[in-house]
C-alpha cells in the first residue's frame, strides 16, 4: 500500500508505461478492464476505485454497455425535455453535472469522443470498463466457470489476467482476481510508472 500518497498533477510531457496504446487526445494514464459478462469486471473495478481513491488518486470512469439507458426516471424534467427532441440535455446542479447525448444510429460509443469530455487535467488515472476491442492498455478479467474462451490469446493490447484459475491462464502476467491490492499494485507499476525508476536506479 501507499500510505499518505498525494494526487499528482503529471505534465503533458510526461512518458508512462505503455504510453504507445493511449487513444489520440489522450493525456493521462488510462487502462481497460474487460472480460466478458458476469466475470467480475464491475466488483473489480469498484474495490480499484476505493483503493487508489484512498490513496489521494483522482480516478476517472468510462463505462461501456450493451444496452440502452437512461440516467434519469421517465417523468423527470430532463427525460421529458429529451423526449421531447433534445438530442443533448445537460443537468447541472450544486454536487455534479451530467451530459446526455443521443447517438441514434451509432453502432458503437466512440470511446476517444467519451474520453475527451473527460476533465484530464484533473485527473491522475482513467479506468475503463469494456471496450474490449479497442487499442489501448487492458487487463482481461477471465473465470473459466463462465464458459467463455479467455481473451488475452488474441490481444496483444492485454498485459495481464486477473482470474480466479491461475492454472488455467500460461504466456502472460497472471494476478489473482481475489486480491485486488495486487491487481492495483499492477496497475501502479505498469500504467502509472511507479517504482520504475527506483528500480532502474
Amino acid at each position: 500500500m501507499h500510505a499518505g500518497h498525494r494526487s499528482r498533477m503529471p505534465s503533458r510531457t510526461a512518458t508512462y508505461p505503455n504510453q504507445q496504446l493511449w487513444p489520440i487526445g489522450v493525456i493521462r494514464p488510462l487502462v481497460a478492464v474487460v472480460g466478458y459478462s458476469g466475470s467480475g469486471k464491475t466488483s473489480l473495478l469498484e474495490r480499484l476505485l476505493q483503493l487508489f481513491t484512498a490513496e489521494g488518486l483522482r480516478v476517472g470512469l468510462v463505462k461501456h454497455t450493451h444496452q440502452g439507458f437512461d440516467m434519469d426516471r421517465p417523468g423527470k424534467d430532463s427525460y421529458r425535455l429529451r423526449a421531447a427532441g433534445a438530442q443533448q440535455v445537460m443537468v447541472a446542479s450544486a454536487q455534479r453535472w451530467a451530459l446526455l447525448v443521443d447517438t441514434p444510429g451509432q453502432q458503437e460509443p466512440d470511446l476517444p469522443a467519451l474520453l475527451a469530455q473527460l476533465d484530464q487535467a484533473k485527473l491522475d488515472l482513467i479506468l475503463v470498463e469494456g471496450f474490449k476491442h479497442a487499442r489501448l492498455p487492458k487487463l482481461e478479467v477471465y473465470r473459466p466457470g463462465t464458459g467463455q474462451p479467455p481473451l488475452y490469446p488474441d490481444d496483444s493490447c492485454i498485459l495481464a489476467v486477473a482470474t480466479d484459475a491461475p492454472a488455467a491462464v500460461t504466456g502472460t502476467t497472471v494476478l489473482d482476481l481475489n486480491q485486488p491490492e495486487q491487481i492495483a499494485d499492477f496497475i501502479r507499476t505498469t500504467i502509472l510508472g511507479e517504482g520504475l525508476s527506483d528500480a532502474a536506479s
